[in-house]
């Protein structure tokens, strides 16, 4: 069988003063990925990526441990899973609490100068926010970014909903590979002029495109020993 390239959209080139932005992305921190500081660096240099938002379940160490590691900017993010649902926070300084309701993530994440981004939504197979409770923060303006485009959504029409939920509400599109392996990181990504901070960031994501494909290929089981993340924090 002949190999799959994973990241055909390098054959493109990038805009000069582009950068191509991974916005929801999960390493060994993550509790459910295992990919390594080293593995993560080569994933990055492989994929093109400039900038990684590094969106781990309810923490952010790993994120900040791998700001000066990578070959690339990182944005710390995390995933939080509220009461009703996943969302994500960018550009975080302190960690959300685990179990809190989605407005007040969304409350504490606008409180730290953060990016309210919403990831997978309408996807039944991830822990997307019920649609009530995503209307609930439509409804009040609570949500900066949509994620449009989830390489691991593998149903083409619930990526095109979260698009037209974002046009409908004037919201910016977002996308990300949602990497749990090292192959993942770069499947989706946004191109788009180049930022120094949330404000930036979030005018510079309106005129940006999303490029990806849907990359959820298997996870074959190896044994392995994946080092303590407390080897990388606080040296």
């Amino acid at each position: 069988m002949a190999a799959v390239d994973v990241h055909p959209h390098l054959a493109q080139p990038k805009r000069p003063g582009w950068v191509r932005v991974d916005m929801h992305t999960h390493t060994m921190w993550s509790g459910d990925a295992t990919t390594t500081p080293d593995e993560l660096a080569e994933a990055v240099a492989d994929s093109g990526i400039d900038v990684l938002c590094i969106t781990d379940h309810n923490t952010i160490k790993g994120a900040v441990a791998l700001c000066d590691r990578l070959p690339c900017r990182v944005i710390v993010g995390q995933e939080v899973r509220t009461g009703a649902g996943e969302l994500i926070g960018l550009f975080l300084t302190e960690r959300l609490p685990h179990g809190i309701k989605a407005a007040d993530a969304a409350g504490r994440i606008r409180s730290q100068g953060g990016v309210v981004y919403v990831p997978h939504p309408y996807d039944p197979m991830r822990h997307c926010l019920s649609e009530e409770a995503l209307d609930q923060l439509l409804e009040e303006g609570a949500v900066d970014l949509i994620e449009v485009f989830n390489a691991k959504t593998s149903l083409d029409h619930l990526n095109r909903r979260a698009a037209d939920t974002a046009d409908r509400f004037g919201l910016p599109h977002g996308a990300g590979s949602d990497a749990h392996v090292p192959s993942a990181f770069g499947a989706a990504y946004v191109e788009m002029p180049d930022f120094d901070g949330p404000e930036s960031f979030l005018e510079s994501v309106r005129q940006g495109q999303v490029v990806g494909h849907h990359y959820d290929a298997p996870r074959p089981w190896r044994a392995r020993i994946v080092p303590s993340t407390s080897a990388f924090e606080g040296d």
